[in-house]
Parts: structure tokens; sequence; C-alpha cells
């Protein structure tokens, strides 16, 4: 869509790729769906989300989730919630669920911000890598990061957006 963002990052730091857009629909509606684990396969742009587990209904501060995902094999990684705001912000930290692979593996950080605008909420999604416990690992999967970020998006807006 005209309003995504796509092509790269909308913050200096280069760990940090981010797309945004505006979805016709208010924020207090997207910040539901953002904060409810269980739905986030219905929003994952990546084709790799299958379901959460073990799990608040509701995310908040501190706040610890599983999720079952799928990229060729099937993994899970244990979230952590980093950054919160209601409406307005919310961010986790991915690890490894295993002890072991957690040492080796995430340290992502994944971002919304919200931001109630004409029409409808400007919704940044960001992929930090700063805290990435192997950077050189994961820096390649950048342009396809970007391409699900702005896929993710644009299912958001299919969810909950007001066409006209």
């Amino acid at each position: 869509m005209s309003d995504s963002t796509a092509g790269g990052s909308t913050a200096p730091n280069p760990d940090v790729a981010s797309v945004e857009r505006i979805i016709h629909a208010p924020a207090k509606a997207i910040f539901a769906v953002l904060a409810d684990p269980t739905r986030h396969h219905e929003i994952d742009g990546s084709g790799t989300v299958r379901e959460a587990k073990d799990t608040p209904r509701k995310l908040t501060l501190g706040s610890t989730f599983g999720m079952s995902m799928r990229w060729g094999l099937p993994y899970s990684m244990t979230n952590t919630v980093v950054e919160f705001e209601q409406d307005r912000r919310i961010a986790w930290q991915t690890t490894g669920a295993m002890p072991l692979i957690g040492r080796f593996i995430g340290g992502r950080i994944w971002r919304y911000e919200l931001e109630p605008t004409t029409g409808g909420t400007r919704v940044r999604e960001s992929w930090d890598i700063s805290q990435e416990k192997f950077k050189a690992a994961v820096r390649p999967m950048r342009q396809r990061t970007l391409t699900s970020m702005a896929a993710t998006l644009d299912r958001l807006e299919e969810l909950l957006g007001k066409r006209s």
C-alpha cells in the first residue's frame, strides 16, 4: 500500500528496521489485538507464527508468553514484554524457549507504536536487533523481515480497518 514504508528503516540505528502505515481503526482496537498473543497468528505476515502457549490473555509490562513457530522446522520462542503503554506502545523481547538454545538465540525486540491520526491510527512496527545475541546471524534477514512486517500491517488493516 502507498502508506507502508517497507523499503527501509525510519530509525537512525542500523540495528532497527521499521515499517509504518495508517490503519483505519482506533488505536484501542489495534492494541487489543497486539496485547493478546492468542491472536498474533491472525496478523503475522511472515507465516511463521503458529500459536501462543503459556500466556496470559492480555499482556502487560513484564508478562511472558510462549509462541510456537515454524520456519522450515517447528520451534518455540519465549517472549517478555519490555515496553508497555496502554493503547500506544507494546514491545516484547524474544529468547529461545529451551535454556541451552536461549543462550545463543534471541534478544531481538518486536515493537509496535500507535499514534492516533486523522482517519485512523499510524502504526509502526519495528524489529530491533540491538540486543540480539548473534547479530551477524540475523542481519541478513533484514529485507525479508521488512517485507513480513509490511504484510503484518496489511493483515491488521484487513482484520480491523474500515475501508472507505
